[in-house]
């Protein structure tokens, strides 16, 4: 985890609409929760259940870009282990995970003529590098992003470029070199995907495989089966035979929970489980299929500090990917403040309102790409002038600017129903950035760690 770092917080950078009120308010003072103890009210409160009536597409869709952004077909998908040469962007304290959608507002003349030349290429994507105050230079890893619709507003006093782009595949630059237009033209790999295989295939004997599964004869009303945890099963009738792929750890020198630990459908199960605790309202059913995409979805909805993010982005292998993001998972209380460390929010807090998940980026009039988390309280917090529905994220909702109480430092927005329908929930909720955020890990054997005696002795190590 990266350690204490100031972040320099621009004015225009708070609000959503671009501007700053400076002046304060009664409601300056106004605590958004009753100061307290977060960790212990994670560990003896029951997750939050909400009844969730918004429009739940509405935030993925980010209508205050307009809705006549042009659509492009198709999808680049590059071979692993390529080299591409691809021109670079970057946005302060935004770090582009694979699945991700990157909406954009582009005004500066340099950016607007990039994104230009790249939306006349055929394939439509370019590089996304991470940059922050914390980290001068470029990160040595990214994400591609390919551009899907954009819009060019040639009304407003500077050009104006409307984007909305998803993240691909992650690639490591080779070298970059400037051109003469300034932008950045990099040589980069495409990293790999590796997917491992079945690590107890040498040690089962062929003489076991007929005992795994029984093939299914003619007629009978036998029929295949999966269940989160026990893999696949046979059900014929009433009768479970279970195919238990780690049977064969007894005949090797090591114990079953270690082969555990590396077992696919048991690390996608106990992150299933793992969010659930969190919140019952995230919807682990709509999550992705695929290991790698759902290893990707997790490090895109987790308040992970930028040097967790980017380390996420090295590790080629699925299985190493989830198992890192179990590891904080399982430790994760709380969410702090990043400059204070004062407690904002318990991980029971979070909930999604979008169905891409409970965080998602979204960028302001002024070309500000804010990475957000939705919470359903907070504390520790005090508001900043008054609400305002002006380029709203979550049409319905009115915004207020979140400084810390104990530092001050811009943690996010409070977001409030203006849409006088009662029947409209949540009517309230907290939207806090991610470069604001650090997760407060407990350590091993901590007591406030209360899911630590349900993993089945599996240690999970990042």
């Amino acid at each position: 985890m990266a350690g204490d770092d100031m972040r320099m917080m621009l004015l225009n950078d708070e609000d959503p609409s671009g501007m700053h009120y400076s002046e304060r308010t009664d409601e300056d003072e106004e605590a958004v929760a009753p100061p307290g103890d977060v960790a212990a009210a994670t560990k003896s409160d029951p997750p939050t259940i909400i009844n969730i009536t918004y429009d739940m597409n509405l935030p993925m869709t980010h209508s205050y870009l307009g809705d006549d952004l042009e659509e492009v077909s198709g999808r680049a998908i590059l071979e692993e282990d390529t080299c591409v040469n691809v021109l670079l962007m970057s946005m302060p304290d935004v770090i582009l995970v694979p699945g991700q959608i990157l909406p954009l507002k582009l005004f500066q003349h340099r950016l607007v003529s990039l994104m230009k030349h790249i939306i006349m290429q055929r394939d439509k994507i370019f590089g996304m590098v991470a940059y922050s105050a914390a980290m001068p230079v470029h990160a040595s890893v990214g994400t591609l992003a390919e551009v899907y619709s954009y819009k060019e507003d040639a009304d407003t006093l500077f050009e104006t470029l409307c984007v909305k782009a998803m993240g691909r595949q992650r690639f490591r630059i080779q070298e970059t070199w400037r051109q003469a237009d300034g932008n950045i033209l990099a040589k980069v790999r495409i990293l790999p995907e590796i997917t491992l295989p079945d690590f107890l295939e040498g040690a089962r004997p062929d003489s076991w495989r007929k005992f795994n599964i029984a093939p299914l004869r003619a007629g009978s009303k036998a029929r295949m089966s999966w269940s989160e945890g026990d893999g696949f099963y046979l059900q014929l009738k009433s009768t479970y035979r279970k195919y238990d792929r780690l049977a064969s750890a007894i005949l090797t020198s090591w114990p079953r929970w270690v082969y555990k630990q590396y077992d696919t459908n048991h690390l996608v199960a106990a992150i299933k489980k793992e969010l659930r605790s969190w919140n019952e309202m995230i919807n682990v059913d709509n999550l992705p299929i695929d290991p790698a995409m759902l290893s990707y979805w997790v490090t895109a909805n987790l308040p992970l500090e930028d040097a967790t993010r980017l380390e996420m982005l090295t590790i080629n292998s699925a299985v190493q990917r989830l198992r890192a993001l179990l590891a904080i998972l399982l430790k994760c209380s709380v969410l702090r403040c990043s400059e204070c460390r004062a407690d904002i929010a318990g991980k029971r807090d979070v909930f999604s309102m979008s169905l891409g998940g409970p965080m998602a980026a979204y960028v302001n009039p002024g070309g500000h790409v804010h990475e957000m988390i939705t919470v359903i309280a907070a504390r520790n917090l005090h508001l900043v002038g008054g609400p305002s529905t002006e380029n709203s994220w979550f049409p319905g909702y009115a915004w207020t600017i979140l400084n810390c109480r104990g530092c001050h430092q811009h943690m996010g927005w409070k977001f409030t129903d203006v849409s006088g329908d009662r029947r409209l929930e949540p009517h309230q909720f907290w939207g806090l950035c991610r470069g604001s955020l650090v997760p407060g890990l407990s350590r091993p054997g901590n007591a406030d760690n209360d899911d630590a005696d349900d993993n089945d002795g599996v240690v999970y190590v990042m």
